[in-house]
């Protein structure tokens, strides 16, 4: 396994992002990784997940978007968050043109990972998997920022901590039982940062990651 950092760039108007690439020697398929709104690609979560990952023999392309590239403390909008994403994808299928694609995201990474797909339903992407679907702002149950899942065409796979303040359990299982492509996964006493007391619940995640997109393959 190993690891590289190069720039991505964005756009003209939003610049150049910082990516790392972590891999093992032959990898099945290769995975955008997107960080939430709280954080960069480097937390901790998203580093020992990329890691973890790279030992199940998937190839991870995790990157800032521009408001944490440049150390700002409010999200970008969805339209500079999904042309860099498009980015990100762009350069997974330069690193390898011939491998499956999948897209992945951490809550807001993920949301916008999958508000890109809605709207470029002919990506080269396999499916995308969401490390903690943001469905709606803590204390305020609604499912609104689900809609657009509707027009997502390839397999979902939702792994969801069932204590996660960010999607009441009951919201995001009648959620996912309405889209046909959707599977979910839930951890028990897992937050929406999958903190579960002394559970190893990074093992189990990547364990559900890599059964499901081998299932892709059959």
């Amino acid at each position: 396994m190993y690891t590289k950092s190069f720039k991505v760039k964005v756009s003209p108007s939003a610049g150049s992002v910082t990516a790392k690439y972590t891999a093992p020697d032959n990898p099945k398929c290769i995975l955008t990784l997107a960080h939430g709104a709280g954080a960069g690609m480097d937390h901790v979560f998203m580093e020992t997940l990329a890691n973890a990952l790279a030992n199940a023999g998937i190839a991870v392309l995790r990157f800032n978007f521009p408001f944490a590239e440049n150390k700002k403390g409010r999200p970008d909008s969805p339209g500079v968050a999904h042309q860099t994403i498009k980015a990100a994808i762009a350069k997974a299928q330069e690193l390898h043109p011939g491998l499956p694609l999948f897209v992945a995201g951490k809550s807001f990474g993920g949301r916008m990972s999958s508000q890109y797909l809605a709207e470029h339903p002919d990506s080269a992407v396999a499916g995308i998997i969401f490390y903690g679907f943001p469905l709606h702002p803590s204390g305020k149950p609604g499912t609104d920022r689900a809609d657009h899942l509707k027009a997502v065409k390839v397999p979902m796979l939702f792994l969801q901590g069932a204590r996660d303040t960010l999607a009441t359990w009951e919201l995001i299982e009648a959620v996912c039982k309405s889209l046909r492509k959707a599977t979910l996964v839930k951890f028990e006493g897992a937050d929406h940062s999958f903190k579960a007391g002394k559970k190893d619940v990074m093992s189990l995640l990547v364990d559900e990651t890599n059964r499901w997109i081998e299932k892709r393959f059959k």
